[in-house]
């Protein structure tokens, strides 16, 4: 399917055929450790015709851990292809039910370092009818930036957004810029080879000890180095801040906030200074892995997780200190929803 979505009902392969309605669109975001879709309709302001902003329709978010076991064998697994095909499906027919006419699906960093990758992606394309596209570390980064940018400080001169993957984390330099898009923002990014699944697998997720976690985070800070240098000259001012965007930044301020459940309205551009981030790292730290099971903001798909998730976090703000960060939850499907409907804005 890939850029744009076909018209009709089902194809006699299975596949999707979405129906000509009124434009609505749907980027899906699989990762090494989720597979996230949302739905959306522009939202048009008579006066300007603008459609940057959207109205969610429809949503979901199931943890399939594409990449478990990447790191040691170099492949996808049967076990976990099988799991992400079904979350797949369960995309698809949400896509085929809301008349989706425009879409995006990408896959991130286990397709592009598994041996299988590819052929991962023609199994997807023959079981499902989903063409899933493969991007590059550079259009992840650039795609974060075009879904998170909007809730950077814009008083700010320079921000350091991050996004925390399951086997990569993109870093990336934002510049200030009145009436520039976030990608159009974006002055320097780079790609770590490090995730929460990836590292988890390689210092332990369970049970974290302190020196497994400070070796994880001497590990990201060592990564970060050539980065740190090219953005070194960049201009930086008082309300220079971090942005951060992912799994583990969600978890950590659902906990600070001692969230009953999760609750993205409540999440979504937070502000939490150093200090607050410092407590919640540090009762994270002191939990046992069963505890971490038990909090509702954590749970047991993400208690082996979310320790390597704060080891990467850490190593970021050793390498730019700041004295707050917000919190996003939002980014690359938003990234592609925005883009999607600003392709079409000319014709509409």
């Amino acid at each position: 399917m890939g850029q744009a979505a076909r018209p009709g009902g089902f194809s006699p392969e299975g596949g999707p055929r979405f129906a000509r309605r009124a434009a609505t669109y749907a980027a899906l975001d699989l990762g090494t450790n989720n597979c996230r879709l949302l739905v959306a309709r522009p939202i048009r302001d008579e006066d300007s015709g603008s459609s940057e902003n959207f109205r969610i329709v429809d949503a979901f978010s199931r943890i399939v851990r594409l990449g478990e076991g990447l790191s040691q064998t170099g492949r996808l697994s049967e076990p976990a292809i099988q799991r992400t095909i079904d979350a797949l499906l369960v995309c698809r027919e949400k896509m085929a039910l809301r008349g989706v006419t425009r879409a995006r699906l990408i896959a991130t960093e286990a397709c592009r370092a598994a041996e299988n990758g590819a052929e991962f992606i023609e199994r997807v394309r023959e079981r499902t009818g989903l063409e899933l596209e493969i991007i590059s570390r550079e259009t992840e980064a650039r795609l974060a930036a075009a879904g998170c940018a909007s809730l950077a400080d814009s008083g700010a001169k320079s921000v350091v957004l991050f996004d925390i993957g399951g086997g990569s984390s993109e870093i990336v330099w934002l510049a200030s810029g009145d009436g520039l898009s976030g990608a159009e923002r974006v002055r320097h990014w780079t790609s770590l080879q490090l995730g929460v699944v990836t590292l988890a697998e390689r210092f332990g997720g369970a049970e974290v000890s302190f020196a497994q976690f400070s070796a994880m985070t001497d590990l990201v800070e060592a990564e970060l180095q050539h980065f740190l240098a090219r953005a070194s000259k960049e201009e930086k001012c008082q309300r220079f801040h971090l942005l951060g965007t992912s799994g583990t930044v969600t978890t950590l301020a659902g906990v600070h906030l001692n969230l009953p459940r999760y609750d993205r309205r409540r999440v979504d551009g937070l502000w939490m200074s150093r200090d607050e981030i410092d407590a919640v790292m540090k009762r994270l730290r002191s939990m046992s892995y069963a505890e971490r099971i038990q909090n509702s903001c954590i749970g047991p798909d993400r208690a082996d997780l979310v320790l390597a998730g704060c080891a990467i976090l850490e190593g970021i703000r050793r390498c730019f200190p700041s004295e707050r960060i917000r919190i996003a939850d939002r980014g690359l499907r938003e990234g592609m929803l925005l883009e999607l409907m600003r392709a079409d804005r000319p014709a509409a």
